[in-house]
């Protein structure tokens, strides 16, 4: 029979674990099977157990759990009989001592959450352990090690958010609660605007947890779109925004800031070379947004846990921008980037519920689209990932007709509208998915809505 001595060193470390808890959970469930399904939302895996003999008995529940099969003391006796590691005399006798010694089957819930906070402590301590290994062999930079040492504490964190199911009374009443909050203007429940008006109307707006998917292909002005909403929460709206670009200076994305919001050529910036009249929309357009929560973060290949740990520091926050998906890493190495871009957005999107803000995730897109005739972006051109479109809430597309040549030369086409644009909602969650129009002012890389242009 497998051995109830727990290997509890880690190279001279006791891992900590409560036999009796442990004991107290597996006879509840023989005592009173109907206990298990209470216990199964708190330990939804035998690795919880610490004693093997534990994690054998329990994995066997879990098994005829989900293939519908009851669980009882003789039910689960000749389950384990096929086990290698049971050993059918002294096995017979152990669960028998597992039922004599649970204390009450009322309390199996808190017995299964002492279980678990011991397993988040030996995780923590064998993480611990794990990075000073990582730091003592120098083999990796220390950003790549606090990236790393920080995934790997998110990681504990995240399983430990466990909820319940909710009766449909309970949820109908939360939404009514919701409902009347947006009937009152409730600033922390109504969506955010983007600051088109049409693009809202379609998404309705920006709204807490969602995951929003902007692509395009380089030069669409993904970046210039990006810092046209998050100027416009921050400035007219006055909410706090937290803007990640990995891939410009926190300079250049200031420099282009003071472009869209003193209306001044991006060139002149650039070379210097401005007016006095410039110079005095520049010293205003300044003014305007060093009143802005708006914070801006140029680290390059940022990870999720490392933003997660910045965002923490914020008092309050509204909106979350990252400049680009392709750009961020782990902070662990792999060889296959379609499964690491995956664990990317599903970690965005589990932050996006956690801080309950929406995140606008930069994405770039595969050059599928330029082998068609329209050009027109689609759900497939997402680059690296099915998982990008799958996680992601609501998936908008940048097109500007005026980008490509008709005529199959390869530069824009100069009978084209230069200032016609286009953002395809292709993926949205909250409602219909169509085209709303825009107007392009790629000397001010500013997009606005072609009302607003036409006013």
């Amino acid at each position: 029979m497998a051995d109830l001595t727990p290997k509890f060193e880690y190279d001279g470390l006791n891992l900590p674990y409560s036999s009796e808890a442990e004991q107290a959970v597996l006879g509840a469930i023989i005592f009173e099977p109907d206990c298990f399904g209470r216990v199964a939302e708190i330990l939804t895996s035998p690795d919880y157990f610490h004693i093997s003999l534990h994690r054998l008995i329990y994995s066997t529940m879990l098994s005829m759990f989900s293939h519908g099969r009851s669980i009882d003391f003789v039910t689960l006796y000749e389950e384990l009989r096929r086990e290698k590691e049971f050993d059918p005399t002294e096995g017979k006798v152990y669960l028998v001592r597992l039922c004599d010694n649970c204390p009450s089957t009322s309390n199996v819930e808190i017995y299964a959450r002492m279980v678990r906070d011991k397993y988040d402590v030996r995780q923590l301590i064998v993480s611990a352990r794990r990075m000073i290994d990582d730091a003592t062999s120098n083999e990796h930079s220390s950003e790549v090690l606090i990236d790393s040492a920080e995934q790997m504490i998110y990681d504990i964190r995240r399983g430990k958010s466990v909820q319940g199911l909710q009766r449909i009374d309970e949820v109908v009443l939360e939404t009514f609660d919701r409902l009347d909050a947006l009937n009152r203007n409730d600033p922390d429940l109504v969506p955010i605007s983007t600051g088109i008006g049409d693009l809202d109307r379609v998404i309705t707006g920006l709204n807490r947890s969602d995951l929003i998917l902007l692509a395009a292909r380089p030069g669409m002005g993904k970046t210039s779109f990006a810092l046209n909403i998050a100027k416009s929460v921050a400035g007219p709206q006055e909410k706090t925004v937290a803007f990640f670009s990995l891939e410009m200076s926190s300079e250049q994305l200031a420099s282009r800031l003071l472009s869209t919001e003193a209306l001044v050529e991006g060139t002149k910036l650039r070379t210097g070379k401005l007016s006095d009249e410039e110079w005095q929309r520049i010293i205003g357009a300044g003014d305007v947004l060093s009143k802005m929560n708006l914070y801006l973060d140029a680290t390059p290949g940022i990870t999720v846990p490392a933003m997660k740990a910045k965002l923490r520091r914020l008092r309050k926050l509204d909106l979350v921008v990252i400049d680009y998906l392709q750009l961020m890493t782990t902070g662990r190495r792999s060889d296959n980037r379609v499964q690491e871009i995956s664990e990317i957005t599903r970690n965005l999107k589990i932050l996006a519920k956690e801080l309950n803000v929406p995140i606008i995730c930069l994405s770039q897109l595969s050059r599928a689209s330029e082998q068609r005739a329209d050009h027109l972006p689609q759900l497939s051109d997402l680059r690296d990932s099915g998982s990008i479109e799958q996680d992601a809430d609501i998936v908008l597309f940048l097109y500007r007709e005026n980008y490509y040549d008709k005529e199959g030369g390869g530069e824009a086409n100069p009978t084209g509208d230069r200032n016609s644009a286009e953002c395809l909602v292709a993926k949205n969650r909250h409602g219909e998915a169509r085209s709303v129009k825009l107007h392009w002012q790629g000397e001010f890389m500013r997009f606005t809505s072609v009302e607003a242009h036409r006013d």
